[in-house]
């Protein structure tokens, strides 16, 4: 394999990537590389590698050969694996050849972007593992401000699937709305007006509950295609999971809406929230929380 093979999602471009790579490349070389200048030779070629160092799945190749293509020296990169593959410690992940100060200069952007896309993937293919099959893992908007587009694809490298990308392409009424609002039947109407209105019938409603009252309010107003079921679920000290409250909204929902779960979800507690019957559960901590994938990259060759 040469180039890094992959299926860009609908609201990413290599032209976002490259607008990340710019403002990476801006911030972290800056006027230039002294280090780099002062110690290497403008023709100087090199040869690299880049291993993963822990148990995990890659994603951001294309990203790294963004970095390279960025810079002024030319740089080969030649992957052994595809975004979305899993790799052991101590695989090779790819080689790069080229202008060694590109290399040198690009080594950290890529290496950072490449361990927090793998880091994201790594998480997601865990929790969907926890999952078993019985609902989808979801992600949220907690992302790194100005890498969100980049997150999300990499949940999707993970198995996960995506949430809103936005505040612009669903209605997700949440609890400061309804407050704000005047109330779960006020909101619900208004949202129904808006989308009415603004002809935008491929605006999804969701709305989140967070007692048995407004559930069954929401269930009399109807209105929605999912709702969001937050912190029904408790863990005790000693580790113990209990789902009873999330499965009886589930139950009481029946399939009316599609059903989406939040709040306490960790990889300890996804078997027994899917378990519940739930369709979707949702997880900030794939984005903001992520533990890096270990992957390093070291010259081996400079000529």
């Amino acid at each position: 394999m040469t180039s890094a093979v992959t299926t860009l999602p609908p609201y990413l471009t290599v032209q976002d990537i490259d607008a990340v790579v710019r403002r990476g490349l801006l911030e972290d070389v800056g006027a230039g590389d002294v280090t780099t200048l002062a110690t290497i030779d403008p023709e100087r070629r090199a040869e690299a590698v880049v291993i993963a160092k822990d148990h995990g799945v890659v994603a951001g190749l294309l990203v790294a050969e963004r970095v390279f293509a960025a810079l002024p020296g030319p740089v080969s990169l030649a992957w052994e694996v595809e975004d979305g593959q899993r790799v052991a410690p101590g695989q090779l992940i790819g080689r790069l050849t080229g202008n060694a100060r590109s290399i040198l200069e690009g080594e950290r952007l890529a290496l950072n972007l490449m361990q927090r896309l793998g880091g994201i993937a790594t998480a997601t293919a865990r929790m969907v593992e926890a999952a078993g099959g019985r609902a989808r893992i979801l992600d949220t908007r907690k992302t790194a401000p100005g890498l969100r587009t980049l997150d999300k694809w990499a949940v999707l490298l993970g198995g996960g699937t995506n949430h809103r990308v936005g505040l612009h392409d669903m209605i997700l009424i949440k609890d400061n709305h309804i407050a704000a609002c005047g109330g779960v039947r006020q909101a619900v109407e208004a949202a129904n007006r808006f989308r009415v209105q603004e002809g935008r019938d491929e605006l999804e409603i969701e709305l989140e509950v967070r007692t048995d009252l407004e559930l069954a309010e929401l269930l009399e107003v109807g209105g929605v295609e999912r709702v969001l079921l937050d912190n029904m679920v408790s863990v005790d000290e000693d580790g113990t999971v209990h789902t009873s409250r999330l499965q009886a909204a589930v139950e009481r929902v029946g399939g009316t809406f599609l059903t989406e779960a939040s709040g306490n979800v960790t990889l300890a507690t996804v078997p027994a929230i899917a378990a519940t019957g739930v369709d979707f559960i949702s997880s900030g901590a794939l984005t903001h929380s992520v533990r890096a994938l270990d992957i390093s990259l070291k010259v081996t060759l400079s000529a």
